[in-house]
C-alpha cells in the first residue's frame, strides 16, 4: 500500500506547483491537484518557498490551517465524487452544489463533514464512520438523518 511520508506528499504539491506555473506536462493525479492549488490562491505563495514551508507546523488551536491538509481534503473529495464512493456522495454532493451554487462551497461543505468523520474516529477510536460522514452531509442540506434510517428500516420490513 502506499503510504507517502509528510515530506514526500508535501513535495508532491511543491512539485506540483512548480511543474505547472513552468508549464511542464502534469499526470492526471498532477493536474487534479492543480486544479485544486488554481482555486486557493492564498495558498500560491506557500507552495512558491519549499525552503520556508516544507516543514511547517500549522496549529489548529492557534486558528491555523494547514493547507497541505486542506488541499488533500479536496483530492480525497474529488476521488470519492469520481467512484461514488461512500455510495451516494455524488448525489449528496450536487444537492449541495445546488444549494451553494459553488462547486468549492460545496466541496466545503463535504469536506467539514470528511473532517467530523475522522475527529470522531480519533477521539472514539476504531475506524472512519461513513454514517457519520453521510448523516453530516445530510444535516447540511437540512435533511433529518433519523428520517432516512426510518425509510431504510420501513424498506426492510417491506
Amino acid at each position: 500500500m502506499f503510504a507517502p511520508s509528510r515530506q514526500d506528499a508535501r513535495r508532491f504539491f511543491f512539485d506540483t506547483w512548480q511543474k505547472q506555473q513552468a508549464g511542464h506536462p502534469l499526470s492526471d493525479l498532477e493536474k487534479l491537484l492543480a486544479s485544486v492549488i488554481a482555486a486557493h490562491p492564498e495558498y500560491h505563495a506557500i507552495l512558491s518557498r519549499p525552503e520556508q514551508y516544507g516543514e511547517r507546523e500549522w496549529l489548529p488551536e492557534q486558528g491555523e490551517t494547514n493547507p497541505f491538509m486542506h488541499m488533500s481534503m479536496h483530492l480525497a473529495v474529488e476521488e470519492q465524487l469520481s467512484i461514488d464512493q461512500p455510495f451516494g456522495i455524488r448525489t449528496l454532493y450536487q444537492q449541495l452544489l445546488a444549494k451553494t451554487g459553488s462547486e468549492h462551497d460545496a466541496q466545503h461543505e463535504v469536506i467539514d463533514c470528511l473532517g467530523e468523520m475522522i475527529w470522531q474516529a480519533q477521539r472514539y477510536g476504531g475506524g472512519p464512520d461513513v454514517n457519520v460522514y453521510l448523516s453530516c452531509i445530510r444535516g447540511k442540506l437540512g435533511q433529518d438523518p433519523e428520517d432516512e434510517r426510518r425509510l431504510n428500516l420501513k424498506d426492510m420490513d417491506d
